[in-house]
């Protein structure tokens, strides 16, 4: 599913009315039906309705809806901002609509001085005064406005965006002056921003209303930012020859665990054998070597010269992928060795946790890293790798380009986890929930994406899928056993019904 920008979705808006054809008006009455009976499933008609409308198309959206829920029986009060005395053509269209409908009873225009409505528990606010198009903070009577209503103990529903939150960057706005909405009701997709941790207080409950925009105008457009969906990745699953052997299905080598972290290398090894390698070697410290061969049996050990840490690089010519990094340590001889086996890596390569922390720390590294090569850092990590982010957007802006000037892929870790590739593209995924923000957890994905460039996914595919079935496999885990008590061995052993899911 692609993510627009909001140019994009005035384009798009644009196409539609083009080429349904309708007109613009009737557009608006089409997205204030489903917004009225998005309402209406929620809320019963004896709750009192407050709507704040600004002078833009969303404010148009705001008054079709206050005279559809008075049509309905509501108690409604609406409060038209109109304060540089312009309205755009269909809000204006919509507020002579609210007049004839029931005279100047239901309509205060305000174009001054403002005296507020009492706004009290059990009262719905129908935030309507800044929608997708906003470029800027809001300021002076409107940000006051905003911090009225958010103090007020009214439940408050914003249409299509948060007055005051902005579609993409907000990284400089003032996030005292953005509408805390209880619901919000998006309009065909959501926004960009709404993916964004931070943004989370502002949006509350979220629902996308389908309002008909052109799907041939959707299918033309090229958007770089999409939702993956179970869809998507159901078409990249390879099925299995009915005559495979182990020798066929690719052989995966795991780097990690230092001495005192060898449960990091078992996860990596045994999400890399669920996710279908034919074999899979551990290459770990020699003090690991009991805990690798009773946890992870199925598993091939080859053993470091050292005791207790990653010392020496092991060739590559006989594996199909690599993935190095959980629990590996950073001492010295340890650095030295990693960036030796990453220059050395003859296969896809999956780097992780302490391979991430190496590179933070000898950022030159950075350029000695193949092409095609996977990183998967979570936030903190990729602020030390690419220098202390302000917010989301920044972070994700930094991502990409890290992913561009590698030539490689960045994987992004957080509930919208955004796999960024080499030509700008961003894929955001939509499985996981917040009983995997546990230990291990980040090393599983290490081993799922291991097996399957082993198994023969192409980099891309297996970015994609195995993030996915990654959060799938921690949604049916929690589904069982609850978010709170989830740990990554419960990822582990759920995987192979994340495959099912999808297979069936």
């Amino acid at each position: 599913m692609k993510i627009f920008t909001h140019s994009q979705i005035q384009e798009l808006d644009k196409y539609t009315i083009e080429h349904e054809p309708v007109k613009s008006i009737d557009l608006m009455e089409r997205a204030a039906r489903a917004i009225t009976a998005a309402i209406m499933e929620r809320w019963q008609g004896d709750v009192p309705v407050v709507v704040l409308a600004g002078p833009g198309n969303n404010g148009g959206d705001a008054l079709a809806v206050a005279r559809m829920l008075n049509e309905h029986g509501y108690q409604v009060q609406a409060f038209l901002f109109n304060i540089s005395g312009h309205l755009s053509a269909d809000c204006a269209a919509n507020k002579d609509r609210l007049i004839s409908k029931k005279g100047h009873a239901l309509l205060t225009e305000v174009t001054q001085e403002f005296d507020p409505p009492r706004l009290e528990q059990g009262m719905l606010v129908v935030d309507g005064l800044f929608g997708s198009g906003l470029n800027k903070p809001l300021a002076g009577g409107f940000a006051s406005l905003v911090k009225y209503v958010n103090a007020s103990a009214a439940t408050v529903v914003s249409i299509d965006v948060p007055s005051g939150l902005m579609t993409e960057d907000n990284t400089y706005n003032v996030r005292a002056n953005i509408i805390r909405a209880d619901l919000t009701l998006t309009l065909q997709q959501k926004k960009l921003s709404f993916l964004f941790a931070e943004n989370q207080q502002f949006i509350g409950k979220q629902e996308t209303l389908d309002i008909q925009l052109s799907q041939e105008g959707m299918a033309k457009m090229d958007a770089q930012y999409t939702l993956t969906d179970e869809d998507d990745v159901r078409q990249m699953l390879r099925p299995r020859d009915l005559f495979a052997h182990k020798g066929m299905m690719g052989h995966a080598l795991i780097v990690g665990g230092s001495y005192g972290m060898a449960g990091a290398a078992v996860f990596a090894a045994q999400a890399c054998m669920r996710a279908g390698a034919g074999k899979v070697t551990v290459h770990t410290p020699k003090r690991n070597a009991q805990i690798v061969q009773t946890l992870a049996p199925e598993a091939i050990l080859h053993l470091d010269r050292e005791e207790t840490i990653f010392s020496e690089a092991v060739p590559t010519e006989d594996f199909q992928a690599l993935g190095i990094g959980p629990g590996l340590g950073t001492t010295e001889q340890t650095c030295i060795a990693m960036i030796a086996q990453l220059r050395r890596a003859q296969c896809p390569v999956v780097a992780d946790a302490d391979a991430l922390n190496i590179l933070a720390i000898r950022h030159a590294w950075l350029q000695q890293l193949p092409k095609g090569i996977i990183l998967t850092p979570h936030p903190k990590e990729l602020d030390r790798l690419e220098g202390q982010c302000i917010d989301s957007y920044e972070r994700l802006t930094k991502a990409r380009q890290l992913a561009e000037k590698l030539q490689g892929y960045v994987i992004l870790k957080g509930h919208y986890t955004a796999i960024c590739m080499p030509d700008g593209h961003v894929a955001f995924n939509t499985t996981g929930n917040a009983g995997m923000a546990t230990a291990g957890s980040g090393d599983v994905l290490t081993g799922i994406l291991t097996g399957l460039l082993a198994r023969g996914y192409q980099r891309r595919e297996a970015c994609i899928l195995g993030v996915y079935l990654h959060g799938l496999a921690g949604d049916l885990a929690a589904r069982e056993l609850g978010e709170e008590s989830l740990i990554a061995s419960d990822i582990v052993r759920f995987l192979p019904k994340a495959f099912l899911k999808l297979k069936n």
